[in-house]
């Protein structure tokens, strides 16, 4: 039976699909494992701390994941919560892999940002709040390990506000810190909600809810904490900002929620204020302006494939971030980029590793689907024949280049196919020198640590071990001409022009002042610094 006509609002209304992103170690993933706890995905949260005993979190499922103790990819999570349906986006907290979290960012319609109490606001927080702020996604910030020795609650509030220059609205106020850490003050309820310690917070935890002024809360308190607390409420409620819905949805006013993560103090008070306050999926810009969630026909984006998820079974996933209308298993699309018919079969949902098929599936959510090598990041797929793009995702700029080749000769074609495939994935930018003849390739990326995953995948999906020349090249420019010709092109000693696979030309420098000085010598082209690959 076609869905088609079927009414999908009920099923839009109840989703929510957002990204958590954080600082490396903040606890951005045990945060998500206790979203998967209390939504009943999972039933025993494994401590991220105990990863050396072979107990890895739910969300980080590629093997050098779990050696290195750290998310390289980002892993897409469904799970169900009082009648809400959740996707999260799991993103890398490490600087070196934040390529693939701006990309994610472009799936998500709000992020929930993971903050440290101890480091406050930390340099990868800056970059992905700012990728956050040019998309005007609402943000939830959970000030995290209020149970262990941190900064003063006021003190991070304007750490929010100097260094990140957003505003905030404390949803609710931590009883106490370190050992003394009880609770908060749940300020839209304006009750006290206290915790009680469980197994390492490997379980729900029961909490004691109730009125400030009870005078049972003195006593369960202390007069110190009890007279604290009402203090710090008056402070608030007489200097703070007033809530603002609007500014929240505008990405304008942070709602800021205090907890543990560790031992799920604060958990669910946090999930269920994030859920009543966030949107359903909203509409998409693209370029026939925005496509409406109630469209009657399907249309996604793919924002991001993964080769190998399987090691048994090499293969390559494409994740479908669906935009419009219904998605049915085994459905016809138009691939508008191609110019062709597609069949979506093997459609898949996640829970990091674990999958399951999917029937059907609505907008907001994300699904995998089979690729053979015919997507490309930003390619927009579509029930009916209609030339709808939506807004491309931009590449940006590497700052570390290596020319790579193969060690074994014969291994070439391997080679090349695995270089290609995760170049696809997006976790590289692969270019070639120009009419060279070299069987090198040189590679770009944001991070340094992509080049050992790069190194550990080609050996353990490809079974190619390459050689690596560091590049003296820290700044990359696609050059945007008309009949670009590379002999006439005024370059400098500290630059070299490479080529995409698709053949546009690539300017690569050592020096910044550079890029200036080329630019005044060859004025009829122009020097980008993000680049959007050409509609095919």
């Amino acid at each position: 039976m076609s869905l088609e006509n079927v009414n999908t609002t009920p099923e839009i209304q109840r989703r929510r699909t957002f990204a958590i992103i954080s600082h490396p170690d903040a606890g951005k993933t045990t945060l998500t494992e206790k979203f998967l706890l209390y939504g009943g995905a999972i039933r025993e949260a494994g401590s991220v701390k105990s990863r050396r005993s072979q107990k890895h979190a739910v969300s980080d499922w590629m093997e050098i994941e779990k050696q290195r103790g750290i998310s390289v990819t980002s892993s897409v999570l469904q799970f169900n919560y009082n009648n809400f349906c959740i996707n999260i986006l799991d993103t890398p907290g490490h600087q070196d892999f934040s390529e693939d979290t701006y990309r994610t960012l472009v799936a998500a319609d709000s992020a929930v940002m993971v903050i440290d109490a101890a480091k406050g606001v930390e340099e990868q927080t800056k970059k992905l709040f700012k990728v956050c702020k040019m998309r005007g996604i609402p943000i939830f910030t959970f000030i995290n390990k209020m149970d262990a020795h941190g900064k003063d609650p006021f003190e991070l509030m304007e750490e929010l506000e100097n260094v990140l220059g957003i505003r905030s609205y404390p949803m609710d106020w931590p009883i106490g810190s370190g050992k003394e850490f009880k609770g908060v003050y749940n300020r839209r309820k304006s009750q006290i909600e206290l915790f009680d310690e469980g197994k390492h917070g490997e379980a729900i935890v029961d909490s004691v809810t109730g009125d400030v002024a009870d005078p049972k809360f003195r006593e369960l308190l202390g007069e110190y904490l009890h007279d604290k607390l009402l203090e710090d409420i008056e402070l608030l409620d007489m200097a703070g900002d007033d809530y603002d819905l609007e500014k929240i949805l505008n990405g304008e006013l942070t709602p800021v929620f205090f907890g543990s993560a560790l031992t799920n103090f604060g958990v669910e008070p946090f999930l269920e204020a994030f859920l009543d306050i966030t949107t359903p999926p909203q509409p998409r810009q693209s370029n026939l302006g925005p496509i409406a969630t109630t469209a009657p026909y399907f249309s996604g984006f793919i924002f991001k494939i993964q080769a190998n998820m399987n090691p048994a079974h090499r293969d390559r996933i494409a994740f479908l971030r669906i935009c419009s209308g219904v998605f049915e298993k085994g459905m016809m699309v138009n691939h508008v980029q191609k110019g062709k018919k597609v069949k979506l079969a093997q459609p898949q949902q996640f829970l990091a590793q674990d999958r399951a098929t999917v029937d059907v599936a609505y907008p907001g959510d994300i699904i995998g689907i089979h690729d053979p090598g015919i997507f490309n990041i930003g390619d927009t797929l579509c029930s009916d024949n209609i030339k709808l793009y939506f807004e491309g995702i931009p590449q940006f700029a590497p700052e570390h280049f290596m020319r790579i080749s193969t060690v074994n000769a014969l291994k070439r074609k391997q080679f090349l196919k695995g270089i290609l495939q995760l170049a696809e994935e997006g976790s590289i930018q692969v270019f070639r020198p120009h009419l060279t003849g070299t069987e090198e390739v040189i590679v770009g990326v944001v991070g340094v640590l992509q080049f050992e995953v790069l190194e550990y995948r080609l050996k353990n999906e490809y079974g190619v071990e390459i050689r690596m020349t560091r590049l003296p090249y820290r700044f990359i420019r696609w050059i945007e001409a008309n009949d670009f010709n590379y002999d006439t092109f005024k370059g400098s000693m500290d630059s070299t022009l490479v080529e995409t696979p698709e053949g546009e030309p690539v300017l690569l420098c050592e020096f910044e002042w550079s890029i200036r000085q080329i630019q005044e010598r060859n004025p009829q082209v122009i020097l980008r610094e993000t680049h959007l690959k050409p509609v095919e």
